[in-house]
């Protein structure tokens, strides 16, 4: 046997060394990427996704962010243009996300469409199964799951509180966004709650900035003593401008996130954004620790926030019900 050199055992040696961390780290399990698919904007959605990491945090996971962090989140936004959506959620299909999170009904739909296989985790208002998203909500089934703020629209109740403020109107439109799937049932659970009401509903809609502008420019020939907002990511992007546009008109109007009411909207009341989005990172964060989401019920989110900002409610000379104010969970002076 030929005898190895000293020079060449010791190169030997290095080269082993060398290969090792690279054999270990090729042992290691890749760290997870997983996508959060909004309609919105980053501005008016960081209650949501830090709600979401907060999820995911109880569950183990965090985002990548310096050392010791194991996950990996891209944050994919279609401004306020639900039309861009199947691009966004196709690319990430083709990308094999771990898991694709979605931030409403139109990004929901977008990603059933997209895949059958990756994992979807939304979160919505209204009634999953009638949105044509599960087939069940106990099991169900498929590639998709996830939190529904309420099984019912809230658009109705919405209604019903604005008639509240302003018992004397007889009158009332709702704006909504013609691109979004779930516009429909909105529209028709409003109407049901109008005719119930004995009201008369006007219904306008709205998909860009310049349709936002002739919606409220409408509003006087209606005769309408109140406005009621659809469900939209479209309108979080726009939900100051139409807080503006409303106190600028005189309009009481209603819409579901707090940014309207602080922004000077009359009346927020929808979802606890919080606690919908927590829990859909919970969810998110089972399923990268193996779950299947054909196993995870839908779960309800019931926790529902109503705001009133009263400096506007002065400048509108409206007079709150105490009745309403005692039900109030935050009030803006």
């Amino acid at each position: 046997m030929k005898p190895i050199r000293r020079r060449n055992f010791i190169t030997l040696l290095g080269g082993i060394a060398a290969a090792w961390p690279c054999a270990v780290r090729a042992q290691q399990p890749a760290m997870p990427t997983i996508a959060f698919l909004s309609g919105g904007v980053p501005r008016v959605s960081a209650e949501a996704t830090g709600a979401f990491k907060k999820g995911l945090a109880q569950v183990g996971y965090k985002v990548l962010y310096g050392q010791g962090h194991n996950l990996n989140i891209g944050f994919h936004w279609a401004w306020g243009q639900n039309d861009k959506l199947p691009e966004l959620a196709a690319g990430l299909a083709q990308r094999q996300m771990a898991v694709i999170a979605t931030a409403g009904v139109p990004e929901a739909l977008a990603a059933k469409a997209a895949t059958t296989t990756i994992p979807i985790v939304f979160t919505i208002e209204g009634d999953p199964i009638a949105a044509g998203l599960v087939p069940a909500l106990d099991r169900p089934g498929g590639n998709v799951t996830g939190v529904a703020i309420s099984k019912m629209q809230l658009s109705p109740k919405r209604l019903e509180l604005l008639h509240q403020v302003i018992p004397t109107a007889s009158t009332f439109a709702l704006l909504v966004n013609p691109t979004n799937p779930a516009a429909e049932p909105q529209v028709k659970d409003a109407q049901a709650a109008a005719h119930s009401l004995g009201l008369q509903l006007h219904v306008l809609k709205a998909s860009d900035d310049a349709d936002i502008d002739a919606a409220f420019a409408a509003l006087p020939g209606l005769q309408a003593g109140g406005l009621v907002i659809g469900s939209d990511q479209f309108f979080d992007s726009w939900s100051l401008k139409i807080a503006v546009l409303a106190l600028q008109r005189s309009v009481p109007a209603i819409y579901q996130h707090r940014a309207f009411t602080a922004g000077g909207g009359l009346i927020s009341y929808g979802a606890n954004v919080a606690d919908a989005f927590q829990l859909a990172g919970v969810y998110t964060g089972r399923i990268l620790h193996g779950e299947k989401p054909a196993d995870l019920p839908v779960q309800q989110s019931t926790k529902v926030d109503l705001l009133i900002n009263l400096k506007t409610a002065k400048t509108l000379s409206i007079t709150i019900p105490p009745a309403l104010l005692g039900r109030a969970d935050e009030t803006i002076e």
